[in-house]
């Protein structure tokens, strides 16, 4: 099996910089398999700074090793753009997309795959039981 590609919305990577948040062992565990070269995770730039909520969040996700923080080329504007008109919401707009290194796209790991519906990105919850 090859190594998995697998990418953080705002409310995944929150929960891997809050050791109280019920899901930080679970994003954790992919923090770990991307430390040991089985996968990739990738934070996109965007759903970091819009989180008004967070807004120190963009400087904690950039500290780790083996989290790729992905900029908002204009590729990845254009696609926000549509996503944004067509209602998604701004979290939703620069996530998992295919590009020229992930043909197929990759794994979103949200806390909420529905917010995802429509977008065309496979998302997934870290817990399995969910």
């Amino acid at each position: 099996m090859g190594a998995i590609a697998v990418v953080l919305d705002h409310m995944t990577a929150t929960a891997l910089h809050d050791p109280k948040n019920p899901f930080n062992e679970a994003v954790a565990a992919f923090h770990v398999q991307a430390s040991g070269g089985l996968g990739t995770l990738c934070a996109p730039v965007l759903p970091l700074t819009g989180d008004t909520e967070r807004p120190g969040l963009l400087a904690c996700i950039n500290g780790p090793r083996f989290i790729r923080i992905e900029p908002l080329d204009t590729e990845a504007a254009l696609t926000a753009t549509d996503l944004l008109s067509a209602g998604h919401s701004w979290a939703a707009v620069h996530a998992a997309r295919p590009s020229a290194v992930f043909p197929s796209g990759r794994f979103l790991l949200t806390l909420t795959p529905e917010v995802y519906a429509g977008t065309g990105v496979q998302a997934a919850h870290p817990d399995p039981g969910q």
